[in-house]
């Protein structure tokens, strides 16, 4: 039997957590609002980087496309000196190319249009430069396959580009327009950018000086690399070096 002395009571009071303490103990939940819009705002920003970056690259690529290559001063006369036989009875046209050069292979393209729109009026000679030490095969590149495939037009390898400095050409895709007499009615490019085909100034004007012996302009910007700078865009592959 239980009595009242030997029931002890532990009534001994335990000291109280502090309110700080409490509150620090309790986990505590970010709330998703913050969380969700600074993802918003890193997104928003990384898009708009990536839309920089885009924005300059075209910009770049649009200056190089639409940057001419030197103009040159072609005679005033068909050279005296030119190994190129000139046709007698109709304009002769010449374009001065490098052959590894890939803005070229848009003018090539607009030279077939030139000559289908001739209508046989017209002789051209496609003059390919090519520096001296390299080998015979140096030169039969692609373009030099599409340029000897258009009807009328004959393809010659400009050896050391004797000819190239004859016609005071300085950039891959110059061209020169003579009449019969020998006289220069055109000189520029045929294509309207580096690489760009379809219609051009130059293009135009040959065809017009062909069909009608006029034409509204007589020269026009020259887009492709540099005929005689080792340091151009026509880089020459590796395993292609002059022969000692």
């Amino acid at each position: 039997m239980l009595t009242v002395e030997s029931v002890s009571l532990n009534l001994e009071p335990k000291p109280m957590e502090s309110f700080s303490t409490l509150i620090n103990s309790a986990p505590v939940e970010e709330c998703p609002a913050p969380r969700a819009r600074r993802a918003r705002v890193l997104l928003l920003l990384g898009t708009i980087s990536w839309l920089l970056v885009i924005v300059f690259g075209l910009w770049i690529l649009w200056g190089y496309e639409n940057s001419p290559g030197k103009a040159g001063a072609p005679p005033r006369q068909w050279p005296a000196v030119s190994k190129i036989e000139p046709a007698r009875d109709h304009p002769t046209l010449v374009i001065l190319a490098h052959p590894h050069c890939p803005c070229t292979r848009a003018t090539i393209g607009e030279l077939a249009s030139i000559m289908a729109h001739s209508q046989g009026r017209l002789t051209a000679y496609v003059l390919f430069v090519k520096p001296a030490g390299f080998s015979d095969e140096w030169e039969a590149t692609d373009l030099w396959q599409s340029a000897a495939s258009i009807p009328g037009v004959t393809v010659v390898i400009d050896e050391e580009g004797a000819e190239a400095n004859r016609f005071h050409a300085a950039t891959s895709g110059q061209t020169v327009l003579y009449d019969a007499g020998g006289r220069l009615l055109f000189s520029g490019g045929i294509t309207a950018s580096r690489g760009h085909y379809g219609d051009s100034a130059g293009q135009s004007a040959i065809v017009s000086f062909v069909n009608s012996g006029t034409a509204e302009r007589t020269e026009s910007s020259v887009f492709g690399c540099p005929l005689f700078d080792p340091n151009s865009e026509c880089r020459v592959p590796r395993d292609e070096k002059p022969k000692p």
